[in-house]
């Protein structure tokens, strides 16, 4: 890890704190840091202990899977709201990170920045899609991406009865619990983000995505169903902007990567793999499936008491939801038993295309849909006055294969990420976190880890601080209504109890206001960036003294209890923003 000037390292170190989709995108370390700070978190360790895990270990790595994806599933929602971490402007993002990106570059892979992508995201509005268009042109998402104690800190909102987070906080919530939970290797684990989502690449048999909360095995992919066309948007409509694994990180807008170019291989060749099927007759019908503008033009012919009758496809689909069979594999005639005589006519419908021959050409002939002359004679049993061949065509070979949009890999120029990290499934939580601190010298997602977990007891303050100070516009709007004289009183009535296990861990000032529950450094530190907000040359410093800290501001001293245990110390509150909160 080559030295940097001190004032991109202090960028780095405080953007690990806040870790907002802006600082993610233009630090890529920063989403592996992540995970590393979820990894030394208490709080996932004690998932080994809960009884939904019990035998877990004599269990086979897919069944361990699937049991962590359940677990999840019951305790976080999806969540990406516009209230929860607030907004900021395009010129705020830009200024800060002058000299480190420019908007042009920002621009090509960046939605909120005018990436565009596929026409798929751009059929609607992005700024409504998201709930911006009530804002001004210029005003962008934080979308701060979690750590496990403030996605579990949901439930603690109104409305919230679990956990919640966003697509990358969910995605660095299961490679953390990936591997320290259903013991994968770190190495068969890979992140990867697109404009718009994150998800995880897990190398175990043919391939599992976890797409937010789920997971999407190579058969899921191609099922058709609603749950996986929602999977494959992402992958089939924009270009992966950033790879992640323990080794290091590749980017598309940046020449170097740090990433073991061997992984980063074995990783193209297997998604690619995942997203690559032959046509069989089960694909067709699951193609169909998922193209419901073509149903119409399809009926199946199904023998009854002898002889043949026909029924639109559309309807034995619809028979699908809520029944354990399906139109498409060795289930459809207990399918079939099931639907309703009236649905059935005997004579064939002369617009559609009979599903049983075309099921039988596919069988028959070994169509590969890779090839031309194979397509070219697929499209003359697709011809019907009811669609276009042509396009029919078209859309089946999409389905059958996504070639996934990856950073060009040889033409990147390979550095070292130092040290490795050096994990191991066995390893005790304490020798984890003793190995991360043994490398972080070298190995910058090793360092950044320690900014991410928020553990003030081996890290400087500053960082914190100024994140603390500059970017947490929800607690400033949602105190604008209380008088500056009674907020001190409105944040000491808040719960007395950190989101955060253990000493020297702190919230950030909006986790504590959305929370509603903080230590009292953290109320002391909430306090600070209130009255920062509204008296910005104002003298602020944090004295901590054993189990009090004081506010001190412009003469005033405001006292908290505290049981964060740091060694007593002087915190000047740094400025804040360079202008007033977007909104």
């Amino acid at each position: 890890m080559k030295p940097e000037p001190d004032t991109l390292n202090a960028l780095r170190r405080t953007s690990a704190v806040t870790l907002s989709d802006m600082e993610v995108f233009i630090f890529p370390e920063l989403i592996y840091s992540l995970v590393l700070a979820n990894l030394m978190s208490p709080r996932l360790w004690r998932w080994r202990d809960d009884a939904w895990f019990e035998g877990l270990d004599g269990m086979k790595p897919y069944r361990r899977i699937t049991r962590l994806k359940q677990y999840i599933m019951d305790r976080y929602v999806f969540n990406l709201d516009l209230d929860t971490w607030g907004l900021t402007t395009k010129e705020r993002e830009l200024a800060r990170f002058s000299g480190v990106i420019d908007a042009d570059t920002l621009a090509q892979s960046n939605a909120l920045f005018g990436y565009e992508g596929d026409a798929y995201y751009f059929d609607i509005d992005i700024r409504t899609h998201f709930g911006l268009d009530k804002y001004a042109g210029n005003v962008i998402p934080y979308w701060k991406t979690e750590t496990v104690e403030a996605m579990d800190a949901f439930a603690h909102k109104p409305d919230y009865r679990t956990g919640a987070g966003e697509c990358v906080s969910l995605a660095t919530l299961y490679a953390a619990a990936l591997f320290g939970v259903a013991r994968v290797p770190l190495d068969d684990i890979f992140l990867m983000a697109t404009p718009l989502h994150s998800q995880n690449f897990i190398d175990l048999d043919d391939g599992i995505l976890t797409n937010n909360r789920r997971l999407v095995t190579k058969t899921m992919w191609f099922n058709g169903t609603a749950l996986s066309a929602q999977a494959r948007r992402a992958l089939e409509n924009e270009r992966v902007t950033l790879v992640a694994h323990h080794s290091g990180v590749l980017h598309q807008i940046y020449p170097e990567a740090t990433i073991d170019p061997g992984a980063c291989s074995r990783f193209a060749d297997r998604l690619r793999a995942y997203l690559a099927t032959d046509l069989t007759h089960e694909i067709l019908g699951n193609f169909l499936r998922a193209s419901r503008d073509l149903q119409k033009c399809f009926q199946l012919r199904w023998p009854l008491h002898g002889v043949d009758h026909y029924v639109p496809v559309e309807r034995l689909f619809a028979y699908e939801h809520g029944s354990p069979y399906r139109v498409t594999d060795n289930t459809r005639e207990k399918l079939l038993d099931d639907v309703d005589m009236e649905e059935f006519v005997r004579a064939r419908m002369p617009s559609r295309i009979v599903l049983n021959d075309l099921e039988a050409f596919v069988r028959d002939n070994a169509i590969d849909i890779r090839r031309p002359a194979d397509r070219e004679r697929l499209k003359q049993r697709f011809s019907s006055d009811c669609l276009n061949a042509d396009i029919a065509i078209e859309c089946l070979f999409r389905f059958c294969l996504t070639e996934p949009r990856l950073p060009d890999l040889n033409a990147k120029r390979y550095l070292s990420g130092g040290d490795p990290l050096d994990l191991h499934a066995d390893m005790s939580r304490e020798a984890l976190i003793e190995r991360l601190d043994k490398v972080r010298a070298t190995n910058r997602m090793a360092e950044l880890a320690f900014y991410a977990y928020r553990d003030l007891t081996r890290t400087e303050p500053e960082p914190f601080l100024a994140a603390a100070m500059q970017r947490n516009p929800v607690c400033v709007e949602g105190a604008e209504a209380v008088d500056t004289d009674v907020l001190p009183d409105r944040v000491r009535a808040f719960t007395e109890a950190s989101i955060y296990d253990g000493p020297g861990r702190l919230a950030q000032p909006d986790e504590v206001w959305n929370y509603g529950r903080g230590d009292g450094l953290e109320k002391a530190v909430l306090l600070a960036a209130l009255l920062r907000a509204r008296r910005p040359g104002a003298d602020l410093r944090i004295d901590i003294e054993g189990d009090t800290c004081v506010l001190r501001a412009d003469g005033a001293a405001h006292a908290f209890p505290t049981a964060k245990q740091l060694p007593g110390q002087s915190w000047p509150m740094p400025a804040g923003p360079d202008s007033p909160p977007a909104g």
